[in-house]
């Protein structure tokens, strides 16, 4: 990959953005002191900077965006804010006042909150065990905390009930959840990071109208995110990071997407459309009456895919759109060999595998880019190098005649860190010390270095910058142009539309829809997601998915 270049020349004059101050130089707003002031943070970690000389100003009340590529040093610089880290140099000032953390209970005490990309939540508590987890001496367990959420939930129009079980949640849901704990442990600056990555136009809209809720009564929240149109529609003030340092400013009123694009990574904001077909009419994997069921907490059996059936061709790429917790994820497992179906068959390359192993469908052509990268694509803790190997020790290079070959793994390592720009000193170092983006790359490098006959791609640019979106999706489109099959599940309708060649939506497990992505838009596709088919789509053949369709099409209304 090209070297990235020097980030712009920018003048005072240049529309939307402004260089920042020098040092000791911001400017403070004279009412009243800003909610935090970070001046000159620098931290250090072996063989890299990750933050150098950071300066931001966050004014009470508002919304301020924070962007950068992976591995900028955001989450750095939020970890610090957070007490989870401290800084090797600077000052950290909150209203005004000379703080140092030593934890997050230090950061927590000083009113700040953070709500991470990966939810922090038990799946098997309630909204309310959930949220006096840790915090049992505010409130206690009982009536007290019970109507201190429902205040919290009803002042900021959450719709949080105490009752439910997490598990039971849909995932904007979960969200809220999070933002209920910070808020219940008087949280008065927020920080929220990729709280869009998962959520559907619809609930990106109702997460807005919570900020605003939020900023009405004063609160202040940092918002991390590498979307930059909703950067635009919900943030105040814009901070730009890059390689480790602030680079600049901007003003959402009149700065454009592309411009903040090119002060984050040096280029154009790059769009997953592909325009020419590559479908073949060679069938690669075929899904038949698939069929899997699942025992809830009450002990109710229910069916979490039902009669699933669609054909994957070479060259092909079939889109899977719907709201988290519909059967995506189920789907995935079976397809995986990681859950066995209950009825139905899989076939792949004209081969039944729909009772084989998942090492063998690893071995006969199936790569795996997984939605959950930390639970299912990664060992944090063991060496970029080890990781490498993960889902491929029986492949080559990384074993020779069924014996392990870590120095041709090493090397092979070494190439994928080269040429997906994975942002790293060396292949000695943990998964976990790499940004989530830096992560997201080793993986696509590793599944896409095995040629893999068919792909099953579960949000493949969650959580990346720009930069590396365009990386993947080229990644995706050269395979597909040399035959490659894949399922692409994503919570980015832009990407989903944009890369698919075929669109199909699923709810309740099952899929009841079709899409054309040339004529579909993401609002339309969207409110499909919700059961509701209207405009560009089409019911499906299946009596049973288009009745209960129809059936949530009232209740959406």
């Amino acid at each position: 990959m090209d070297a990235i270049p020097s980030p712009p020349a920018l003048s005072p004059r240049h529309t939307g953005f402004q260089l920042l101050p020098r040092q000791g130089e911001c400017v403070i707003n004279a009412s009243s002191p800003p909610a935090v002031e970070l001046h000159g943070i620098t931290k250090r970690f072996p063989g890299v900077v990750a933050n150098k000389d950071i300066a931001i100003t966050v004014r009470k009340g508002t919304v301020h965006a924070l962007i950068g590529e992976n591995g900028a040093g955001k989450s750095t610089l939020m970890k610090i804010l957070y007490g989870m880290q401290k800084p090797d140099e600077g000052t950290i000032a909150i209203d005004g006042e000379q703080v140092s953390f030593n934890n997050p209970g230090d950061a927590i005490a000083r009113g700040i909150g953070m709500v991470h990309q990966h939810f922090m939540l038990a799946d098997n508590l309630t909204v309310l065990e959930n949220v006096v987890l840790g915090g049992e001496k505010l409130y206690g367990i009982g009536a007290k905390a019970r109507k201190k959420i429902v205040e919290i939930s009803d002042a900021y129009g959450l719709g949080v009930r105490p009752d439910a079980l997490v598990e039971d949640l849909g995932v904007a849901d979960r969200q809220r959840v999070e933002i209920l704990k910070v808020l219940y442990r008087g949280a008065r600056t927020l920080i929220l990071d990729e709280p869009t990555a998962v959520l559907v136009p619809q609930e990106v809209d109702a997460l807005f109208d919570n900020l605003r809720e939020l900023k009405a009564e004063g609160l202040t929240v940092i918002f991390i995110s590498h979307k930059l149109g909703e950067v635009l529609k919900v943030a105040d003030d814009i901070t730009v990071i890059r390689r480790g340092t602030t680079v600049g400013t901007a003003d959402p009123k009149t700065a454009t997407t592309k411009q903040l694009a090119e002060l984050m990574v040096g280029s154009e904001l790059p769009s997953p459309e592909t325009r020419e077909s590559t479908v073949t009419d060679v069938p690669m994997l075929k899904v038949s009456d698939l069929r899997l069921a699942a025992t809830d907490p009450d002990g109710v059996v229910r069916e979490v895919l039902a009669g699933i059936d669609f054909t994957i061709h070479k060259g092909e790429v079939l889109g899977i759109a719907g709201v988290e917790g519909n059967g995506q994820t189920e789907l995935i497992e079976a397809l995986m060999g990681m859950a066995l179906p209950d009825g139905g068959t899989i076939t792949l390359d004209g081969k039944d595998i729909s009772a084989t192993p998942t090492r063998k469908r690893r071995e006969g052509g199936i790569g795996y880019i997984p939605e959950d990268r930390h639970r299912h694509g990664l060992l944090l803790e063991s060496p970029l190098w080890e990781n490498r190997i993960l889902g491929h020790v029986t492949e080559r290079p990384n074993s020779k005649r069924g014996i392990l070959d870590p120095k041709a793994a090493r090397k092979d390592t070494e190439r994928i860190v080269r040429e997906y720009d994975v942002r790293t000193p060396g292949i000695d170092v943990t998964a976990a010390s790499l940004s989530g983006g830096n992560q997201q790359k080793l993986i696509v490098g590793r599944e896409m270095s095995h040629d893999p006959k068919f792909l099953i791609a579960a949000h493949p640019t969650r959580g990346v910058d720009v930069g590396a979106q365009a990386q993947i999706w080229d990644a995706i489109r050269e395979a597909r142009r040399e035959g490659l099959a894949v399922l692409l599940i994503s919570a980015d309708l832009d990407e989903l539309i944009g890369l698919s060649d075929t669109l199909r939506v699923i709810y309740r497990g099952r899929l009841v829809a079709d899409a054309d992505p040339a004529t579909i838009t993401p609002e339309e596709l969207g409110t499909a997601m919700t059961g509701a088919a209207r405009g560009h789509l089409e019911a499906t053949d299946n009596p049973s998915a288009a009745a209960d369709g129809d059936t949530t099409e009232d209740e959406a209304r």
